[in-house]
Formats: structure tokens, sequence, C-alpha cells
């Protein structure tokens, strides 16, 4: 009866160090929430679940590896800060992939599991990956459907990306569908942005993933090839052959779906397609050039149906970002290239990543040919033509103007001494754009902008970008405006 009784005491002590967990659990979702905000907490955070306590050590559960790796590298220090102010016993945290059924309970606060994978199965056992397209009888060999898509780039995987802030959101987006397709919220992903920021990388890399990883087909072409395709099917009348064909597929991905702006018959084909694949719980991948509210020239039902999945924006690059992408390509090609000669790159060509990566080519190229070094005497000989074209200089006039436009004040007010913050923050704003787009001093930017002082203009710069991370709403408008003024 005694030993009955012992292990009653064990449960009854273990239930009550996992109700205490829960409540510091709750008070450290809390503080996150408002350091990182709300979206970046559901981003990233709300995923994480309890496991056991073992001496000093807590241990935390993520759904995927991926989520895994990059909580850690984000937020692994901060989760471990957090904790241990809860409980100072606490000196360390690990993260794991998966978790126990048992700590099911131990959820985010107020957060239902997001995924499948999240979910506790009976008999205590862990909830299976679900099945990435539950369509066949027995499962398929992994396999690019190349009778009926275009290959996929070798080149172009998730290792080759390079991650900065102006891509990290879809980037995050495309590696969850590539470990759970068809999760729920991610279907479709719908991927926009300018030329040549790495849409097209990023759906070969999802491609690349699944085939190396999972049991599925995937069949990826442009939105022309697909209108293409249909339009050979109509002529030789075998029209339900290519929708079978289409509808066998686990993953579709579609590039550059603004093509079919106008092409009616091809959109009302591509709808139904659409329809079939997601109510068979097949994963869709699209990317365009703007959001589905934008596409202006698509019907509004499909539209509506891009849009009611994930829809992530690749921003224009950042001179970090570029540097970054530059770096990496360089030690690639194992062609020393000076840090001098990537920071001119990185200032020089600035809306096209596409065309970044063949100035560097080019030059790496003209360094092996001749045996020659890199210098920034021979960059500018070699990539004189892109040079040129890339020669236009933005005037702080027009930076004013462009802001004033935008904001609707009078241009007048960029060098006036008005402090309302209706003028102010566009003042502020031009100055920052100053500073990025401009090679003039600050000095010489205050000068502009009223005669102010240059530590006017540091103040104006560091109050824009603090703004820009806290207000998407507000780095959109100052990301619009660059855009704007360097096209």
């Amino acid at each position: 009866m005694t030993g009955g009784l012992g292990g009653y005491d064990a449960v009854a002590e273990a239930n009550a160090q996992k109700s205490v967990l829960a409540i510091h659990w709750s008070r450290i979702c809390e503080r996150l929430k408002a350091e990182v905000g709300e979206v970046e907490y559901r981003t990233w955070l709300r995923q994480i679940t309890v496991g056991p306590v073992e001496e000093d050590e807590i241990t935390l559960y993520l759904p995927t590896r991926f989520l895994r790796d990059w909580v850690r590298g984000q937020y692994g220090d901060r989760l471990g800060t957090l904790w241990n102010a809860e409980v100072p016993a606490i000196r360390r945290v690990e993260l794991q992939v998966a978790r126990p059924a048992a700590d099911a309970a131990q959820a985010a606060p107020e957060e239902a599991p997001a995924t499948p994978s999240a979910r506790t199965a009976p008999s205590g056992k862990s909830a299976p990956r679900p099945a990435v397209a539950p369509v066949a009888e027995e499962p398929r060999p992994a396999e690019v459907r190349t009778d009926l898509a275009a290959p996929l780039d070798q080149r172009f995987t998730f290792d080759t990306f390079v991650v900065g802030k102006p891509n990290e959101f879809a980037y995050a987006c495309a590696r969850r569908v590539a470990e759970q397709p068809s999760s729920p919220g991610f279907n479709p992903l719908f991927l926009y942005g300018g030329v040549g920021l790495g849409k097209t990388h990023l759906m070969h890399s999802i491609g690349a993933e699944l085939v190396r990883e999972g049991r599925v087909s995937v069949a990826y072409m442009s939105a022309e090839k697909f209108m293409y395709r249909f339009i050979a099917a109509i002529r030789s009348q075998s029209t339900m052959e290519f929708k079978e064909q289409l509808r066998s597929v686990d993953v579709l991905m579609i590039d550059d779906l603004q093509f079919l702006i106008g092409k009616d018959n091809t959109q009302e084909e591509f709808f139904h397609t659409f329809n079939a694949l997601v109510d068979a719980g097949r994963q869709i991948v699209v990317s365009a050039d703007k959001s589905p509210s934008d596409l202006s020239g698509l019907e509004d039902r499909l539209r509506t149906r891009l849009g009611c999945g994930m829809v992530a924006d690749i921003h224009a690059t950042t001179f970090e970002l570029r540097i970054s992408i530059l770096e990496a390509k360089a030690t690639a090609s194992g062609v020393v290239v000076p840090a001098k000669v990537l920071e001119f790159l990185a200032h020089k060509i600035t809306s096209n990543v596409r065309e970044l990566e063949g100035a560097l080519n080019r030059l790496i190229a003209h360094a092996n040919l001749f045996g020659r070094p890199v210098t920034l005497e021979a960059t500018q000989d070699v990539l004189h033509d892109i040079l040129k074209a890339h020669d236009r200089r933005v005037t702080i006039e027009e930076i004013q103007r462009k802001v004033a436009e935008h904001w609707n004040i009078r241009l007048t007010d960029m060098s006036s001494a008005r402090r309302a913050r209706a003028v102010a923050r566009p003042r502020q704003v031009a100055m920052y754009l100053a500073k990025q787009l401009t090679s003039r001093s600050l000095p010489e930017i205050g000068r502009k902008f009223g005669n102010r002082d240059h530590t006017t203009v540091i103040h104006a710069v560091s109050r824009v970008t603090g703004l820009m991370a806290e207000d998407p709403a507000f780095a959109e408008d100052v990301e619009l405006l660059r855009r704007m003024l360097e096209s």
C-alpha cells in the first residue's frame, strides 16, 4: 500500500511541477510578446512547448528542425535570461525538435498548436509528421515532374540563399513549406517582390528540399509555360490529360503569375487547378512582382484565393545584405575579392541581386582568364557598361520633393523651422534617405534642410531606423520612396 501511495505522490508532484512551469512560461511569453511584438512572436515563438527540468537545465520543444535552429540562433540567449529571471535555479535552456505527448498541456498560453506535428497522438505517443499529400494508395518516390514542368536549378538551394532583414520572413515561410507542405495557414504560399530579389531562388529551394526529404512529386513552371501548355492542350484536344497531369502532383509551383494578367481563359483554368489541388490537400507556391491585392488584372475570385494563405514580401536589399551576398559568392568562387571592391559594387548596384551577382561573376571570370588580381581600377574598367547604367545620381532636392509629395506637405517645410509632427516626421525621412542614397556628408545634408546641425541629421537617421523596425506600415512607406527614387 505504501508503494502505491508513493507512486501517487510522485505523479502529483510531477503534475504540480508542470503547473508551476506553465505559470512561469506564461509570464515569459508575455514578456517576449512585449519585446518582439505580436507578429514576430506568432511567427517564431508561439509554437514553443515546455519540457522537463533536469538539474539546472530546462528543455523547450519546437515542431521542426528549422524553427529549432532559428529560435536557437535568434532568441536562445534571451530565453535563457528570462527563464533564469523567473526560476533562478534554471541556468540553461536546451532547444529540441518535437516533444513527448505528455507535455502537450505545457503549450504557450492561449495558443492552440499551430501545426499538425505539434498535436498529441493517442496512447501517449508523439504525433507523427502529417502525410504531405494523402492522395495515393501507395507512396510515390520523390520526383520532379519534368514531363510537364521545368527542371529545378541545382544551384538554387536554401544553403546558397543569403538571408537578411529584407527577405528573412519569406525565407522562413519557404522553409516551413519545405518541411511541412500544406500546413494550415501556409497553403498557398504567395511570394512577391521586385525583379532579381530571390523569389525564384526560394521556389527552387523548396522543390529541392521536398524532393530530397519527402515522398512527393513536384512540378515547377513559369506562368508563361502554364499558358503555352494549356493552349497546346486545347489545340491537340488533350485538355483532360493536361488537367489530370497537373492535378496529380503533390506540390505545384507557378513563377511570375503576373504574366496571366489579361489572359482570362488561362486564369480560369489556373483557378480550377488551384481549387482542385488545395481541396485535395496539395501544396501550391506562387510568385509575382506584386501582392495579390495589387494584381488588378486578375479575376477577383483568383486574387481572393491567392491571398487566403501566407503572403510574404521580399523587400529591396539593404547595403548589408548586398555585402553578405557578394562575400558568399566570392568565397564560393575561390577568388580573392578585396573588401573595397565588394563595397563599391554594393553601393553601385542596388536594385537587382541577379545583376549584382552577374557583375561579380564577370569580375571573377576576368581574373581567372587573365590571371590578374581583382582591384578597384580593374572593376571600373571591366564593368564600365554596367556602372554607367547605374550612374544615375539621386539629389537631395529630388528626395525632398518626393517625400513632400508623398506626405502632402509643402516643399518649403523641408527647410522651415516648423516642428509639428506632420512636418517633422517627413523631414526626418528625407534626411534618412539623403544619408542612404547620396554621398553627401552629414553637415552638407544638414545645410540642405535649413542649415541644421549635423547632429540633427544623426538623430533623424536614428529615429527613422527605429520607427521602421517598430512600424511595418511606416517601413513600407520609406521603402516605397526609396524604390521610387532609385528607379
